[in-house]
This record gives structure tokens, C-alpha cells and sequence, in this order.
């Protein structure tokens, strides 16, 4: 029997992550987002070993036949692989930083100035913004040879500090960039801009903290475990205690300290016996970290070219300027293309439904919501005008918690009916339901693959389905009464709602493809997703390339499938879209001999998704929507500026995907794509007239 094989899970994710280094290191890349996606490459891996890596640690403590019988892992071999990938980025991440975006700032006359560059203008600026700004935020803390450390916050910014080496004093001062902002523009010439590290003006003032010379200062910060753990998930009020964890998350075990390499040895080793870690557990930087702060790096000059060209989202050929959008989906579905088109239809539709004295009630999921959310306030004026508003909220996702907690007891308040988290499984479907009295009861159903997020709709690439077609939209009614506890199991025909029938008819779908295949007919899959980790799904999509089925995936993230391997998956090809925005979307495409499935979703091909979330996917079911979706699909595909092929000789990295003559872009085609069908179109209301 065929032995398949994978790529592992974390190292895929590390690779990605790698690609967005690419995008730093691109030169055609404008300076602004270069530096942006340095900042989108620390956020992602300090959010990794919050969570992945304080994972590992965990089953690391397992008993070692436990992990092997069971879990099929080998953690204290994954995390040296892991700290030696990371190693290797943080080096080139370094030199990306030195070599090509700081000359880059200079040639635009911005210079970052380090504490003993300052001129003595700078010096004095210094010394008062140290005492004005930073002094009231600081709590410095000395220990002794044998005293113990402060608590050390997570993702905080420390400098440990030698005050006399010979007596081996030393002091714990935190980085106030929580209180601040980390960069400060500094007085300087006609012409120049000198930009200075928050850090940089600490350490001009350490001496006046401690009255005393300081024979060094290294910068630290700590990653701490981020997971919720909740004990019996099943029992008692889950609510509470998801309350009670999140005061737990930033005092959980520590997973990685990062440290100035220039940090000597010994200091180092006596900062490491306190801390309780292992070498494993320690990534060497340079002289500063958090780099997620650069999402805030000043632009003095206010040079718009050093930025993307704006692509201001763009009116829906349809529901731009409608009277009513109700009405629009009654004679018509209507597909939706997040960033490209406005997100503002979304709490449009909610508004004009808490106005309608035929809707009766309003029905929301909500997974991640904007801190300042115009979908919430169209729900919170539903409630005022007495609809009955029901909305589900996850309380467990993951960062979001507190957040969802407050949406949910404002909603509460104004007297929706509210529904929180089941024990053991998330909901991370995003539908919305309004009924409407009309001759029979009229449901208007929105299913998508992103958040009710109106700033994430900014980034994000994805899709929605708008529809008051009763073969979907009362199936969208049957999951609302699975989520408020009325059913036990929704009995859908069109929508696939996972865990109970998306995975069993996705392997449906491709168990067609290869008879297809088998019988001599054509045999096509398309798949867009986020990740792709489960191996059930991974080795059906084996089976089905062995069969001669032609199989293209676009994955962001995380891909453990292996693609091009001769008698494994050779008609397997796999690409990888990292751009201006995040690619979110998940849609699943299949031949079908002709008669093509296209399905939108907001499941990714994971084990938790498929198995231990509440997730809906959609058949795009209207021939001239669907072709339009299609036509995004092969924009992608053929992208050969931001897409780089998964290779399997080159274990999981990323390569040019195609040629780049003549160029093409996907998002920036995209765009230019729904921007001339927008302009084409003849609104609905004008055909009216």
C-alpha cells in the first residue's frame, strides 16, 4: 500500500510566514508596505509561539509513548526545527531591516537615530521627553545576584540592565510602548527627518534613573502561553469561566524569550535560570524588538507614493443606490467581493430591516467584530425599534474573547436575545437572517466567508452570498435553530453545515471527480482556502490525483499536502497569493462533467473545522454568479507577480509561480475586472424606471 506523506504542519506555517518576508524584501514593493509586512511578519510569529509553540511545550511533558501512540507527534524534535527555521528568518529579517529599508528611508531623508547619534538639539529633546513623557510610565526594578525576577508580561519590552558589572547589580526597567508611541520624530535639519526607538530615549535617561553610570542595557521580550485553558469545558457556566481565563492569558508559561545578541553570556544565563527556560526556548534579535510597531512607523514627509495606490472599494453594480436592498434580492441573489466592494451594503441591509414594519426578526452570527462596529450599532437599532434580534457569539475566538463579551452584554442590554459558545465546539459560520412577513413568511439570508468586520473588510479578501431564494435561505433558518438550541441536527439539502454533513459531501464531490476520471471523462478540481491540514481530506485528494484528476489549490497559510510527487499527487499544483490584502476566501470548485459545483465557505480544510465547528458552506447556484466567481478564481491562477508555487523539492518553500512576462496581479486584475463590470452594469433601480 502507498505510504503518503506530509508536509508538517508548523514548518508550513513558518514558510508562509517567510513569504511574507518576501514581500519585505521586494523592492518593487512600495517602502511604506515593505515595512509593514516586517510588521505583519512579527505579529504573526509572536501570535505562533503564543500558541503553537506553547502547544508543543505541552505535549512535550506528555509521556513519551502517549505521544507517540496517540498524538503521532514528536514535539522536542519539532521545536529544534522550529527554533533553528526561526533563526534563520530572524538573521534575514535583520538584514533586510539593515541593508535595504533603512538606506531606503535615508535616500527619502528619513533616518532612524540611535541614543549616541543624537546631535545636542536631540539630546536636549531627549532629556525633557524623558522626564516630561517617560519617566512617569517607568518601573524599574534592581535584583541581586540571588534576588528574583519581576513578573515579565507578556509581549512586554524589558531592558535588563548591568549597572556596575563588577559588583554584578543589575535592574529590570520596562519599556513603556504601551503608554507611548515607539517612534518619536526628533528635531533635525531643513530637508531631513531624524526618527527615534522609544527605546533609544530610555536609554539616553537610564543614568538619571539610578544616579549611576550603566555599563549596558539589552533589550528582551517575552512570549507567554495564550490558550484558554478551561477546565471541564462540559460543566458549569462556560461563560464564566471563559471570563475567569482571560485574566489567566498573559500570566501563562513562557514559550520564547527574544534577546539582543549582543547580550553577554553570563548576563544571558542568569536571565535564563530565572526565567526556567532551555537554549530551545531562546531566539537571539538584535537591538530591538517588537517589530508589529513599525503598523505605526511615521511617514514626516507625507509622500503618498511611499505607500499602495488606494483602491477605494467600489459600488456593487446592483445594490449601489437601490432603494431597497430587501427588494433587490427578492428578484435576484447577489454575490459580494470583499475589499474590492463596499462592506457598507452589510449594515445597510440590517438598517433597512430594523425600519421595515414587515421584519419581524433579525438573526446574526458574530465571530470577530470591529471595536467600533456599524454592523452592532444597525443591530443595536433593531432592537430599539422592537425587532427581535437574535445573535450568536463566539466567545472563544481566540483574541477576540473580551471583545465579543462586551458586544454581547451591550446587545443584551437593548434586549437581544443573546447566545454564547458550546461547550467543546466554536461556531464560526457567518450567516445573517432577516424574516419578513410578507403573503408567507420571507427569509433574506447573507452567507460568507469573513466577518461581520467592517475593518477587516478592508484587508480581507472574501465573498458573500445574498439570497432570498427559500431553497437556501430557509436552510440558513434551519442552522439559526440548531445554534439557539430548537434542533439537534439541521436537515439541509443545498447548505453543507459542518460537523455533521461538510465533510461527508466534500468527499462526495471528489469521489465524483474520480469516477469521472475512471469512466474517461474530464476530472477538474479548484480549491481556495486559507489551510490545508487535514490528512483525511489531503489523502482523498491523493487518491483522486493517482485516479488523473486535474487538481489546482490556492492555499495562504498553512498546506500539508505535498504537491508534484510522482504516484502521490503529480497532477497536483498547488499556489500561494500574498498581497496588499490578506487572502481570506474559501471556495471549492468542482467539474461535475460539465455541470460545475461552486461552493462558498467559511470552513477551511482542517480537522477542527471540518469536525469540531459549526460552518456552512454554499452552492453558488446562479450561472452568471458563479462564472463571475470562476473568472476571480483563474485571475488568481494566473497571477505570476505575487504567487509562488508550493515545490516540493525545495521542502515547502515558496518559488516564482509562472514567467513574469507579460505581468499579471491578481488583486490589482481583480479590481480592475469588477471595476469595468461595475461601470457596465445598468443599476437595478434605473432598469426599473
Amino acid at each position: 500500500m502507498f505510504s503518503y506523506e506530509y508536509f508538517s504542519r508548523d514548518v508550513s506555517w513558518l514558510m508562509f510566514n517567510h513569504r511574507v518576508l518576501q514581500e519585505a524584501k521586494d523592492p518593487t514593493v512600495p517602502l511604506y508596505e515593505r515595512i509593514k509586512f516586517l510588521a505583519i511578519y512579527s505579529s504573526n510569529l509572536d501570535e505562533f509561539y503564543r500558541v503553537r509553540v506553547a502547544s508543543l511545550r505541552s505535549f512535550k511533558e506528555l509521556k513519551k509513548k502517549t505521544r507517540r501512540e496517540l498524538l503521532d507527534l514528536r514535539p522536542k524534535k519539532e521545536l529544534k526545527q522550529i527554533r533553528r527555521i526561526v533563526q534563520q528568518q530572524q538573521q534575514e529579517f535583520g538584514a533586510i531591516f539593515r541593508a535595504e529599508i533603512l538606506p531606503a528611508l535615508e535616500a527619502q531623508g528619513i533616518f532612524i537615530v540611535r541614543q549616541e547619534a543624537y546631535s545636542s538639539d536631540q539630546q536636549r529633546f531627549a532629556r525633557q521627553y524623558f522626564f516630561e513623557k517617560i519617566y512617569p510610565h517607568l518601573h524599574p526594578i534592581i535584583v541581586n545576584e540571588t534576588g528574583e525576577l519581576p513578573f515579565l508580561e507578556n509581549a512586554a519590552l524589558y531592558f535588563v540592565v548591568e549597572l556596575v558589572e563588577e559588583r554584578a547589580i543589575r535592574a529590570i526597567v520596562n519599556i513603556p510602548s504601551d503608554k507611548l508611541p515607539r517612534f518619536v520624530v526628533l528635531p533635525s535639519e531643513a530637508g531631513q527627518y531624524a526618527v527615534t526607538f522609544l527605546d533609544d530615549l530610555l536609554r539616553a535617561g537610564l543614568p538619571e534613573i539610578f544616579q549611576q553610570p550603566v555599563a549596558g542595557a539589552y533589550a528582551i521580550k517575552l512570549s507567554r502561553d495564550a490558550e484558554l485553558y478551561i477546565e471541564d469545558e462540559y460543566a458549569g457556566d462556560l461563560l464564566e469561566k471563559i471570563k475567569k481565563s482571560l485574566t489567566k492569558r498573559d500570566i501563562g508559561l513562557p514559550t520564547r524569550l527574544l534577546f539582543d545578541q549582543e547580550m553577554p553570556l553570563p548576563l544571558l544565563e542568569w536571565l535564563t535560570t530565572r526565567l526556567d527556560l532551555n537554549k530551545d526556548d531562546l531566539i537571539p534579535g538584535a537591538r530591538y524588538h517588537n517589530f508589529n510597531d513599525f503598523f505605526r512607523f511615521p511617514n514626516p514627509t507625507g509622500n503618498a507614493q511611499l505607500h499602495d495606490t488606494p483602491l477605494p472599494p467600489l459600488p456593487h453594480p446592483v445594490l449601489e443606490g437601490a432603494p431597497s436592498l430587501l427588494e433587490v434580492l427578492q428578484k435576484q441573489d447577489v454575490l459580494l467581493h470583499f475589499p474590492y466592494q463596499r462592506f457598507e451594503y452589510v449594515p445597510q441591509l440590517i438598517r433597512e430591516a430594523a425600519n421595515d414594519p414587515l421584519v419581524t426578526t433579525i438573526k446574526i452570527t458574530l465571530y470577530r467584530v470591529a471595536a467600533k462596529s456599524s454592523v452592532i450599532e444597525a443591530l443595536l437599532q433593531a432592537c430599539q425599534q422592537q425587532k427581535q434580534v437574535v445573535v450568536f457569539i463566539e466567545a472563544k475566538a481566540r483574541f477576540d474573547e473580551a471583545a465579543n463579551l462586551h458586544w454581547g452584554d451591550a446587545l443584551s442590554a437593548a434586549g437581544a436575545q443573546v447566545f454564547y459558545s458550546y461547550p467543546g465546539i466554536k461556531v464560526h459560520a457567518k450567516l445573517l437572517l432577516v424574516s419578513r412577513q410578507e403573503a408567507v413568511l420571507q427569509h433574506y439570508a447573507y452567507i460568507g466567508t469573513g466577518n461581520f468586520n467592517e475593518k477587516n473588510a478592508e484587508l480581507y479578501t472574501d465573498h458573500a452570498l445574498l439570497t432570498a431564494a427559500p431553497y437556501l435561505a430557509n436552510e440558513v433558518a434551519q442552522v439559526f435553530a440548531l445554534l439557539e438550541r430548537k434542533i439537534i441536527v439541521p436537515t439541509c439539502k443545498q447548505l453543507l453545515v459542518a460537523p455533521f454533513t461538510l465533510r461527508q459531501r466534500f468527499v462526495e464531490m471528489i469521489d465524483r471527480e474520480i469516477a469521472h476520471a475512471h469512466a474517461g471523462k474530464p476530472a477538474r478540481i479548484l480549491l481556495k482556502m486559507n489551510s490545508l491540514e487535514d490528512h483525511g481530506m489531503i489523502d482523498k485528494l491523493y487518491r483522486a490525483s493517482q485516479a488523473g484528476v486535474q487538481i489546482r489549490i490556492i492555499v495562504r497559510g498553512i498546506c500539508c499536502l505535498i504537491p508534484g510527487v510522482a504516484g502521490m499527487s503529480e497532477h497536483i499544483e498547488v499556489i500561494s497569493i500574498i498581497d496588499r490584502f490578506l487572502e481570506h476566501a474559501r471556495v471549492y470548485v468542482f467539474a461535475n462533467d460539465g455541470q460545475e459545483a461552486v461552493y462558498l465557505a467559511s470552513a477551511d480544510w482542517m480537522t477542527r473545522n471540518l469536525d469540531r465547528r459549526v460552518e456552512v458552506a454554499v452552492p453558488v447556484l446562479d450561472p452568471a454568479l458563479a462564472a463571475e466567481l470562476r473568472s476571480l478564481l483563474e485571475l488568481q491562477w494566473h497571477d505570476n507577480t505575487k504567487a509562488r508555487r508550493i515545490d516540493a523539492s525545495q521542502d515547502n518553500n515558496y518559488r516564482l509561480a509562472l514567467p513574469l512576462t507579460p505581468a499579471q496581479r491578481a488583486q490589482t486584475d481583480i479590481y480592475r475586472y469588477l471595476k469595468q463590470s461595475s461601470a457596465a452594469a445598468v443599476p437595478l433601480n434605473a432598469q426599473q424606471k
